[in-house]
């Protein structure tokens, strides 16, 4: 079965920018003439490749070929730029999946000598670390940060080191809540800020103190990286922060330790579609170079 590289191109590009309008802008070409393309793929297949909500997302079937589609224009890119033809070269978009706090912290790096390498760019998907992989199961990236050692099937992965996350709190807020020490009587009373429901990092550490006893303190839910370290500035609550966000609050006095050793290191891996790509190779040591700066142990 032959397919169509204009229609996979449509496909993909309806899925990653969730519309037939903002695709066909992408493309230059009309909106029917998009949905005419999909239609046409979706007859070859003889199976539906778009789910029509609002965004656009592809079926189970569609994201096979999404992930076909991307790894064909980023071949495609290769190779024109090989042969010198820099002025026709179609636009190379990697998309990658990076956990929130490692783009607040390191990983920007890593794109900046990625930008200073080639003229491909990244498409960023901020989520969970762990649940990046699924992005690189499902075809959605090409590439992720992921607290996932074990290579997802057709994947590359390397160790990065670890991310340490501590347990930390206002010197005001430690003196109203955890004067007489962290218990389970003392976290159960006070407030914790939490990134989102797929955030378990604190509820680890609760476990830690609570053992079997249930957990339900006030709860501060907040979607931001640096409102997290705003918010326990403030004395809002407690709450797991990435050391190298706080490092310097620590050392002023400005934050504190809910206890000794109150910390978490969480190991990071870089796992990658398997494709024999310049841009991929590049963007691969630029993660591994940028990465140098996370906790590494023997």
């Amino acid at each position: 079965m032959n397919l169509d590289h204009g229609n996979l191109r449509a496909l993909a590009a309806v899925v990653r920018e969730g519309s037939f309008e903002r695709a066909a802008a992408v493309l230059n070409v009309t909106p029917s003439a998009v949905s005419q393309r999909i239609k046409l793929l979706e007859g070859r297949m003889g199976r539906l490749l778009v789910q029509r909500t609002v965004p656009t997302a592809a079926t189970p079937d569609g994201q096979i070929l999404v992930h076909l589609a991307e790894q064909a224009a980023l071949l495609e890119h290769d190779a024109l730029s090989r042969l010198g033809f820099d002025e026709d070269i179609p636009q190379a978009s990697i998309a990658i999946a990076v956990n929130h706090d490692s783009l607040e912290t390191w990983f920007m790096q890593a794109a900046a000598l990625f930008s200073a390498r080639t003229n491909a760019t990244l498409d960023l998907q901020s989520e969970d670390q762990d649940h990046t992989a699924a992005l690189l199961r499902n075809g959605t990236v090409l590439g992720a940060v992921t607290t996932l050692g074990e290579p997802v099937q057709g994947c590359h992965v390397h160790r990065l080191g670890s991310m340490r996350y501590v347990a930390t709190c206002s010197p005001a807020f430690h003196e109203r809540y955890f004067a007489k020490g962290v218990s389970a009587r003392t976290l159960a009373e006070a407030p914790v800020l939490v990134f989102n429901r797929k955030d378990a990092m604190q509820a680890r550490f609760a476990l830690k103190v609570m053992g079997d006893q249930p957990w339900r303190p006030p709860v501060w839910w907040i979607p931001s990286s640096r409102a997290f370290v705003r918010a326990t500035l403030d004395g809002m609550g407690w709450t797991m922060n990435p050391l190298p966000m706080v490092e310097q609050e620590l050392n002023d006095g400005l934050l504190v330790p809910l206890r000794a050793r109150a910390w978490e290191d969480v190991p990071l891996y870089w796992q990658h579609w398997r494709i024999n790509s310049q841009a991929m190779n590049v963007l691969n040591q630029s993660v591994l170079e940028a990465s140098k700066s996370l906790i590494h142990k023997r």
